[in-house]
Order: C-alpha cells, then sequence, then structure tokens
C-alpha cells in the first residue's frame, strides 16, 4: 500500500495468474489503509474546504480534501455540532476549527469525490466586496491610471453560484462578460488592522469570476452605479473549495486564466496587481468590519470582452473555464 500526495491515489496490488492487477480499494478498505497513521496534524491544516450533496440528494454537508479533486473527508455528517456551511463555521471560531482538524485526522468517513455534486463551498456572506482596477495590465487596456488607493463595489451575495452551475444570461443585457479574479475569505471579525496584521484575518482564497453586463455599467443605466450591472443573478461564480491560507505559499504569485469555449481570453498573475491583498483587507477594515466569510474580489488582469477588438461578449451556450494555480477551476456554461 502506498501513499501519493492524497488518499485518493491508494491502490492494491494483487497477484492474478502471475500478473500483477493494480485496482482501487473500496472505501472500507480506503478507510482503514488511511486511518490515522496518514492525516497527521502537519496535514490537517493544509484542508480545502467543500460544501456538496450526493447526487442522489440529502442534506448539504460540509466537508475538506486535502488536495485539489481529492476525495472528501466529511466533517458535519461526521460531527453533528459542527455546522454544514462554511460561514457558520467560520463565526464558531479557532474552537470549531480545532474540532475539524481532530475529525480530519480521524477520517472516519471518506466520500469519493465522483458521489457528490460539488456546490459553491461558500454561501450567504454577509459582504461580497471587489476591488477595481487593480490590476496594471487591466488598466493598460483601458488606457487608465494606476488608482493611488483602491476603490470598491459590491455583489449581492445571493450571485454566488457553484464551480459548474449555469450562468444565467439575463434577457435586458446584450454585454455579457469575464473576469477571472482572486476571492480572499475572512476568517474572524477584522476592524481597524495594519497591513502586517492582516493576513491573521484571513482564512483562505477561492477562484471567482466576476460576471458583468457590461451595457449596465454606463452612464445611461441605473444612473451610472455599477451594482445592477455586477449583481444580477449567476453573477458570481465561486469555488470550487476554499483553500485554507496555510496551503497557499504566495498569494501574490498565482497564475490566474480565463477561457471562454475552450479558447484563452485571460492569462495574468497575482504579482501584477495595483494594491495587494494585505493592503485591501487593511484599508477595508478603517471603512467597515469585515465579518467571518466575507469575499473579497481582488480584480481582474487584462483580457475582458469588453476592452477586445473587436468586442466579445457571452452568449447562450458558451462554457466559462475559470482557473487559479493551486486553487482549482471552475467550469459554467452560460444559459
Amino acid at each position: 500500500m502506498s501513499f501519493h500526495n492524497s488518499h485518493k491515489l491508494i491502490f492494491q496490488c494483487f497477484r492474478t495468474a502471475g500478473t500483477f492487477q493494480l485496482t482501487k480499494p473500496s472505501r472500507s478498505q480506503l478507510k482503514q489503509a488511511v486511518g490515522k497513521r496518514f492525516f497527521s496534524n502537519s496535514n490537517v491544516v493544509k484542508m480545502r474546504f467543500v460544501q456538496y450533496k450526493f447526487k442522489n440528494d440529502g442534506p448539504q454537508r460540509l466537508g475538506a480534501q486535502l488536495s485539489e479533486n481529492g476525495d472528501i473527508i466529511e466533517i458535519s455528517a461526521v460531527k453533528p455540532s459542527l455546522p454544514n456551511n462554511l460561514v457558520d463555521f467560520l463565526k464558531g471560531g479557532s474552537e470549531l476549527l480545532n474540532v475539524a482538524k481532530s475529525v480530519v485526522a480521524e477520517g472516519r468517513s471518506i466520500i469519493r469525490l465522483s458521489e457528490v455534486n460539488i456546490l459553491a463551498p461558500l454561501t450567504n456572506p454577509d459582504k461580497v466586496i471587489c476591488v477595481g482596477l487593480n490590476y496594471k495590465t487591466h488598466c493598460d487596456e483601458q488606457k487608465k491610471p494606476y488608482p493611488e488607493e483602491p476603490f470598491f463595489f459590491s455583489k449581492f451575495s445571493s450571485t454566488i453560484i457553484g464551480p459548474n452551475e449555469e450562468v444565467k444570461h439575463p434577457p435586458n443585457s446584450r454585454a455579457l462578460d469575464w473576469e477571472v479574479e482572486l476571492g480572499v475569505v475572512i476568517g474572524k471579525k477584522c476592524r481597524l488592522v495594519s497591513k502586517d496584521e492582516a493576513n491573521d484575518y484571513i482564512f483562505g482564497y477561492t477562484v471567482t469570476n466576476d460576471i458583468s453586463a457590461r451595457d449596465w455599467q454606463t452612464p445611461k443605466k441605473n444612473n451610472g452605479q455599477w451594482l445592477f450591472a455586477k449583481s444580477m443573478d449567476t453573477f458570481c461564480p465561486l469555488g470550487p473549495s476554499v483553500v485554507a491560507k496555510e496551503f497557499i505559499q504566495d498569494p501574490h504569485d498565482l497564475t490566474l486564466t480565463c477561457k471562454v469555449n475552450g479558447i484563452e481570453k485571460q492569462n495574468g498573475n497575482t504579482n501584477d496587481m495595483v494594491h495587494n491583498v494585505y493592503d485591501i483587507v487593511s484599508y477595508l477594515s478603517h471603512c467597515v468590519t469585515l465579518l467571518p466569510g466575507d469575499v473579497i474580489l481582488t480584480g481582474t488582469p487584462s483580457g475582458v470582452g469588453v476592452f477586445r477588438q473587436p468586442r466579445e461578449f457571452l452568449k447562450v451556450g458558451d462554457v466559462i473555464t475559470t482557473e487559479i494555480s493551486g486553487l482549482g477551476k471552475l467550469e459554467n456554461t452560460v444559459a
């Protein structure tokens, strides 16, 4: 029995008629093989939190993966005292996190990824805050100066959808656009913190796409306010997991890509941010109180449809693939 990166890669080797046959173990064999020996304390801090349902339906559950696309270690189903959603889990603070670490270390219930539908890993946060013009290349493609201070707008939390859910094309827009963005998830109440302290208040990171109706982002619509341009239904694909910050060596060195129907439209790196993650968290904390589960979309690199020549916009049937290195991939179809 060998271990490669994750328990999902454990295989059993049988000798049959003079040859070796490599087979994947059953769930019970998997649990027995993994046990406490594999899930060390150093491993369980690097969790990727997911919300999911079994394909035959049933209640939403909260679980963790130890690797991208890995099988799921059940958390809320094993420990009913733990919430089945990440926002309430984060509100419980370090006490609940320590309980979850113990549950994961025990590895009592392991579910194959193929058995479930992955939902958005985080739903109904108090705030979804977005940063505008925060990548130099995005400013350059608009011929705009780099902002001296970050500026913000918001999305309704109801815009959040999962990594494989459909983006609904609104009937009152003809200019639907894409924006790959790094999402920052706040882990604890955050108010008046310095840049040096900001990382202590971050729980983790996720992949997001700031879907935008560009024709609602003009002075003729909603008096120039961006709210509806950014907050129509399904305008915030998010996931597939929230990756604990310990998993990410440097949030300012991640590759972001967005493809439409397999054709690459955006390819950037978080090192191109005008204002980095810690600047943003600190700045916001001097304006509002950030709460556990709040999500901050930190801007997008160049390559959005509205500034391409000629302009390009999403249409029904298009498939948007949004990916950030180390965090995962979204694949959403426009319907």
